[in-house]
């Protein structure tokens, strides 16, 4: 796989001839709808032969023998070439064979109907873990249920274990005050317990995660104590236990969302967690990118003084949004989207796809049939082939897709050429 980004005056023939590719598998890999609708900047996967490149305008034997992990020597004894300084646009060049990494994929899962379903049907077989978004922990310990039988059933017919995910939303938000009802009663917590596997039993899930959110900072210790309750009588069970995460950058930092999220205790007592490295740029806030890799940078590099590598799952955002401007605080709410969406809206305002080599993510500003001017930000193979860097970098447990379904359909060829993800799961302590 190649990762193509469109030039002014391109057409996808014109690219499945210089690439030997037929336009049916550049079609399906980008889910294009309209094969004569390109967007200047737009991202493109182009499926290619394995352990072959083909040469695009500007590269360098160097350049690719520092892509594929080689040097331009071996290159050159692989391919014949005579002259190093010579090769040439639209030549096809053997590269060494790779022994691919592996690591494991968690998806959330938010849509349990017709959707949710081909979408597990899609990509289960690039999925560790799939994790229906959430059951509702109550006051009283009680969890509110929905019927997820037929995801349960797809995942495990095709080696994927399923998460049982609890959250303390209450109505339309997470609730500080169930977090506090629920972790400082040893009855209600206990409670809370017995229904947990009762629950992972009856539906046949294999794990837990916990995404308890905007936790009290003096519900710190109270946290810690019950995920230390719930570590050990689901492990006596044979179950693992995960959590979710703020994406917090030193241990002191101050906020609703991160003070009660002890990144120690939970690296020491779960066997994974998910760390939500996203909505930097959130509905509400002010148009920026929703996963900058220079601000998980920041995260990880904290994370990694507190949390094992081995147990660290980075969160990864399968979407995009789009803000009109101008954004007033408070007021503004951008839409959000997936990627395929915001490809077609540029194309639809004739705006050009540009790429913030910081953030490294794709973004475009258009004006509407208003005269409203709109900034969108959103995913593209460059920038979740960027994440996965990351992974390897800091040499990470894996990536937790937040979240499916979307119409994004570049991640499994992007993927698949990076690593290979673990179907067997992890045991229990």
């Amino acid at each position: 796989m190649q990762i193509h980004v469109v030039q002014r005056g391109e057409t996808l023939w014109q690219l499945s001839q210089f690439y030997s590719v037929s336009l049916d598998a550049l079609v399906t890999a980008n889910g294009l709808s309209n094969a004569s609708q390109l967007v200047v900047g737009q991202a493109l996967v182009v499926p290619t032969p394995a352990n072959t490149y083909v040469v695009e305008p500007g590269d360098t034997l160097y350049q690719i023998a520092q892509r594929y992990g080689t040097t331009v020597s071996n290159l050159v004894n692989l391919n014949r070439i005579t002259n190093p300084n010579a090769i040439h646009a639209g030549q096809v060049l053997r590269v060494p064979a790779q022994s691919l990494p592996s690591i494991e994929v968690n998806m959330y899962l938010t849509d349990f109907g017709t959707s949710g379903q081909q979408t597990v049907q899609q990509m289960a077989q690039q999925l560790t873990y799939i994790s229906p978004f959430s059951h509702h922990v109550g006051t009283d310990g009680s969890i509110t249920t929905f019927d997820d039988s037929a995801l349960i059933a797809q995942a495990r017919a095709q080696g994927t274990l399923p998460l049982l995910v609890i959250t303390n939303w209450s109505g339309n938000m997470f609730s500080s005050d169930v977090a506090h009802t629920v972790l400082n009663s040893d009855t209600v917590s206990q409670t809370l317990i017995d229904n947990i596997l009762s629950l992972m039993k009856s539906k046949g899930y294999q794990g837990l995660n916990i995404d308890f959110e905007y936790v009290y900072p003096e519900d710190r210790v109270p946290y810690n104590t019950f995920l230390q309750k719930v570590v050990t009588q689901l492990h006596a069970e044979g179950y693992f236990v995960s959590t979710a995460l703020a994406p917090k950058e030193t241990a002191s930092q101050v906020g609703l969302l991160y003070e009660a999220h002890d990144y120690p205790v939970h690296g020491q007592l779960c066997d994974f967690v998910v760390l939500m490295t996203y909505e930097w740029g959130w509905a509400g806030g002010a148009p920026w990118a929703i996963s900058p890799i220079s601000e998980i940078d920041k995260v990880l590099n904290y994370a990694v003084t507190a949390i094992p590598r081995s147990k660290i799952m980075m969160g990864v955002s399968v979407y995009g949004r789009d803000w009109k401007l101008p954004y007033v605080a408070g007021q503004s709410l951008a839409q959000t989207f997936s990627p395929q969406v915001a490809v077609n809206r540029a194309w639809t305002y004739g705006a050009d796809i540009q790429y913030h080599p910081t953030y490294q993510a794709p973004y475009f500003n258009y004006t509407d049939e208003q005269g409203n001017q709109h900034q969108v930000w959103f995913e593209d193979a460059r920038s979740f082939q960027a994440k996965l860097d990351t992974v390897r970098q800091y040499g990470l447990r894996g990536i937790s897709y937040w979240s499916y379904p979307t119409t994004f359909p570049q991640v499994p060829y992007v993927l698949a050429n990076q690593f290979q993800v673990r179907k067997a799961g992890i045991s229990a302590g």
